[in-house]
């Protein structure tokens, strides 16, 4: 079955995971990736496929609502798979109105101009909407997010995508817009930009900068191998039910300072370093506001329902995280210094 799909945010760490997910593994699709390539979108993380007979990218903000509205009704996309967001909580503090502006009016641009395009015959269509485990708040020692937790973001972040989750609900509700839902834990792997703690922490230990860890690094989080994120948006995307949110959560609870410890040791062994050297780069600094003590996701129903669970353990997957990175270093000294930027330019401006 042929299918025309647009994947927003596709030059992102976790879009260009699912863009390149879904052009190797169905031929018969048409796969659009839209991006604004702001500072983490990055064509480098899709070299691999650009050529690829079935791939297209399109340059496009999804704030901009004549643009969209015209690219829809162009190209008549089927179904949307939406991951273009603002997504670092640090940024949302600084600047919450650029967090509103993509995570909440983007979306119901995107909403907007699929209804407008499909409202009348809505068989075979689907938006799916990637959002966050954020949305419902923070939870003491015990416990787990489910999909029927109730919503209480903490930060400018989590609550624009909180708000773009209401909306996705909204206009399946009023529409008959067939959507489905997911909220996932931290991930890592690949192509992450380093401004999150696990690629910006590989990153210092190369050059031997300090790690600094907020707080009295207790913080507790669940992670998330993105290539199995890839994977579990490929399964809910086509087997999972309409008006369905699925909870993607990688059964990994680690506080902030045993995850840099642990990445620390493995980052001495790859760098062939003493035994504790990378260690002594840990910097305490001080909290960072509304922040969220544990982030836990019981991802029993996606287990249940799809045959999903994860394919790594956290030191695996950190494994083969780190090696990515030492074997990428111009990857990541392009996306440090911005150059990056120039491959958009040769590539595209003179098209």
């Amino acid at each position: 079955m042929s299918k025309k799909i647009v994947i927003t945010g596709g030059a992102g760490f976790i879009g260009s995971h699912v863009v390149r997910r879904f052009v190797k593994q169905y031929s018969s699709y048409q796969i659009f990736n839209l991006d604004a390539l702001t500072y983490a979108g990055n064509l480098e993380n899709l070299k691999d496929i650009e050529s690829a007979p079935n791939y297209t990218f399109i340059k496009g903000d999804i704030t901009d609502e004549k643009f969209i509205n015209e690219l829809f009704e162009e190209q008549k996309f089927d179904s949307v798979i939406h991951l273009a967001a603002e997504s670092h909580v640090d940024r949302s503090i600084v600047d919450p109105l650029a967090f509103a502006k993509t995570n909440i009016l983007g979306t119901m641009v995107l909403l907007n101009a699929f209804k407008n395009l499909w409202q009348d015959n809505w068989s075979g269509k689907r938006f799916y909407h990637v959002s966050t485990d954020e949305v419902y708040g923070s939870l003491g020692n015990t416990g787990l997010f489910t999909e029927s937790t109730s919503y209480d973001p903490n930060s400018p972040y989590s609550a624009s995508k909180a708000s773009s989750d209401h909306f996705v609900r909204a206009y399946g509700e009023t529409y008959g817009m067939p959507y489905v839902i997911s909220n996932c834990s931290n991930n890592y792997g690949p192509n992450h930009f380093p401004e999150k703690l696990i690629p910006l922490f590989i990153n210092n230990i190369i050059n031997n900068k300090a790690l600094p860890v907020y707080g009295d690094g207790l913080f507790t989080r669940d992670w998330l191998y993105v290539k199995d994120h890839a994977v579990a948006i490929d399964l809910a995307f086509h087997k999972g039910n309409n008006s369905e949110t699925y909870n993607i959560g990688g059964f990994n609870e680690w506080t902030n300072i045993d995850l840099v410890k642990l990445l620390c040791g493995l980052m001495d062994d790859k760098l062939q370093r003493p035994t504790g050297t990378s260690e002594k780069l840990i910097t305490y600094v001080k909290d960072r506001p509304g922040h969220d003590l544990r982030y836990a996701i019981d991802a029993s129903k996606i287990n249940r329902e799809l045959g999903w669970k994860p394919s790594v353990t956290f030191e695996e997957g950190l494994e083969k995280t780190i090696n990515w990175f030492l074997e990428n270093k111009d990857w990541l000294n392009n996306v440090t210094s911005g150059s990056y930027k120039e491959y958009y330019s040769n590539q595209y401006d003179k098209k």
